[in-house]
Parts: C-alpha cells; structure tokens; sequence
C-alpha cells in the first residue's frame, strides 16, 4: 500500500478570518502499471510524443474557453476605443479616462454617462494607434448611457450589439475595456446574476442590470460586455465589490434610448412626483381588480403633478393609463416621453373606495 498526502488552502470569505490548510489522504492499491512501472513509462512517452511530427497548430493548442475568448477579443478589440477626457468641477478641471464602444462604422459611440459627465468633447484611441476627437452627442445620466460622435475617424469597425433578454445565469460574457489606462483589456467570467437594479438620479433605478464576476476595474466604464458570440450585451458601468461588476443591459429600452440621443441628444421621461413601493392588496381591493399587488403612494411631492391631481400619502395605485400596477418598477416603466403633459387615469383605492384620478405628468430632469 502506498499512502499519498495532498494539501489544500481553504479561503473564507470574511477577510479576517484566517486561511486554513488541511491535509487529505488517499491509499491506492498497486497496479501492474502504476506509476514507475515499464507499462506506464511507455503509456507516459506515447502521451509526450507530439502528433503530426509535432506541428500542432496554435488554434488546436486552444481549448473551448480559450477559443470562445480570444475569439471575442479578435472580433471586438478594434471597436472598443480607449476615452481621455477633461471635466469640469468646482474650482478647475480635472482628468479622466474610459471606454467607449463604436456602434455605426460612421463613428458613432456608446458609452457610460459618467464618463462624459461635465464635458462636451475628449479624444478616443485605438489598439490600430488612431487618436481622434470626439463630441458628446447626447448624454441620459438616468441610464447612465452617453453617445459620442468621433470625429475624423475614417471607416471604424462597429460591434454587433446583442439582445440581453437573451442571457442567462451562468453563461460565458467577455469584458473588453481600458482599466488603468491598459487599451485593450480582456477579462472573462460569468452573468452571476440578472435582474439587479442600479440606483441613479431623480430617486431612479437603472433596471434589468448584468451581474458578472469578471474583473472590471477604473477604466472599464463605457466598455464592452459581450457573448461568446461577439456581441455587445451590456455597457459596463460599475464595480459593486471584488467580483461583483455590473452593466447596463443592451435591450429594447437602451436602444431607445440609443436612438433618442442619437437624433436628439436627449431622452425624454415623465414623472407624477410620488415615492411609494409595491404592497399586497386588501382582499376585497384584491378581488375588485383580479389582481393581489398594487403600490402605496408613501410621499407626495409638494407641487408636483401627483400633488396638483390630488393623490394622497397611503392611496393605493393599481392601474395607470390602463395598465396594471404591481410595484414602483411598473409605474417607472410608464414614465416615458409620449405620456408627458397629457391626461392619464390612474385607478386609486382610498377609503374603502376604488375612485378614478386623472393626472398629468410633467417632464423629469436629472437634475
């Protein structure tokens, strides 16, 4: 019998705990051909000798994983540019850098808002060594989205820009940016979890967002969170935590917004001016309109046009402009442009009564 001893560091999570290493044991019964034996030294030099006179190819030398990644990276590295910007702040001006993704071979750009914030132009550059200028076309800090328009750029290469709805938890996504100003950066891991929501200005949330673990770092922001197909799912925007990065999803509502900055430089949402969450209905509430959830309006905010139609601090919302309310999520989906400034029903139970109030938002700013 032969006893062999293997050692393994356990890590916790908590920092101040200690890592601990624990010794395992395995016996093994010998073998005519264990280890040492004419029958597994020939068995050890047949797997050492190289196949095809040893002229494997670098691509065969590739697993999966590897091949699913470098494949991204070829495919997206000349579309992800490296930003320098100058930003306005009290007092002077101060530096700062990230990523941007180009979008239409003409030189349009998405990236962060944050990264563009307080500025109107900078420069972008290229892993091919091009450096040109760029505008702020439009910026959304609600979304934390920004179009840039570069300038001078030539024929650019654009990224495919892929459907987020489409992911799933655990899947392979691929992080292309510039963290401390290193161009052309890779990193690699998984979609940890969908669905997160990011709180912004204005007492908004930037929903539906990407949780990956692969590493993002300064720099990052504006980058590119891709498939193992190539294509862009999500801007990356934050770091939560070591392994814990996050990004705006690319979906029907980015590219909204996409096409609002892109025409117009601005995206339009409304508001009616409550703070509320989401609470189960009362039974005969719950029976009234065939469902159990609905959202108590806990603020109302003075002069603001929840304010000026009359609801009031504990209504409960459970329908507006005809579609069912559940949580503060479903009412902020309805707070778009084409509802600003026109009459909108909402159907309200206030004591003991369901009453029908008409009211008219008005248009959110981020400041």
């Amino acid at each position: 019998m032969e006893r062999i001893w293997s050692f393994v560091t356990l890590h916790t999570v908590s920092e101040s705990a200690p890592a601990v290493t624990v010794a395992i044991t395995a016996t093994l019964r010998p073998r005519a051909d264990s280890v040492g034996s004419p029958t597994s030294l020939a068995r050890s030099r047949e797997k050492m000798e190289p196949m095809d006179g040893g002229n494997d190819s670098d691509e065969e030398a590739l697993d999966a994983y590897s091949r699913v990644v470098t494949s991204v990276a070829e495919r997206l590295i000349p579309s992800v540019a490296s930003l320098q910007v100058r930003a306005r702040v009290r007092g002077g001006r101060v530096d700062g850098a990230g990523s941007g993704v180009v979008i239409t071979p003409d030189g349009f750009a998405l990236t962060s808002a944050h990264v563009v914030g307080g500025t109107d132009r900078g420069s972008a550059s290229f892993v091919d060594g091009r450096e040109v200028p760029f505008d702020v076309v439009g910026r959304d800090e609600l979304s934390d989205l920004a179009v840039l328009r570069l300038q001078n750029s030539g024929t650019l290469e654009p990224a495919e820009l892929g459907e987020a709805a489409g992911l799933r938890v655990g899947q392979l996504v691929v992080a292309i940016g510039n963290p401390m100003g290193f161009a052309g950066s890779v990193t690699a891991g998984v979609v940890s979890a969908l669905g997160r929501a990011i709180p912004v200005q204005a007492g908004r949330v930037v929903e539906n967002v990407i949780q990956t673990d692969a590493a993002l770092n300064p720099g990052n922001s504006g980058g590119a969170l891709a498939d193992g197909r190539a294509r862009v799912v999500g801007i990356n925007t934050a770091v939560a935590g070591v392994g814990l990065g996050l990004a705006v999803p690319i979906d029907d509502s980015t590219r909204r917004i996409m096409h609002a900055l892109m025409t117009s430089g601005r995206f339009q949402r409304a508001y009616i001016g409550i703070a509320g969450g989401g609470r189960p209905l009362p039974p005969r509430v719950a029976a009234a309109v065939g469902r159990d959830h609905g959202v108590e309006v806990m603020e109302v905010v003075a002069g603001s046009p929840a304010a000026r139609a009359g609801i009031r601090s504990h209504d409960l919302i459970v329908e507006l402009d005809g579609v069912a309310i559940s949580d503060a999520r479903d009412l902020q989906r309805l707070m778009v442009g084409d509802v600003i400034g026109r009459s909108v029903d909402a159907l309200i139970w206030r004591d003991g009564v369901l009453r029908t109030i008409s009211v008219h938002p008005a248009e959110l700013t981020a400041a």
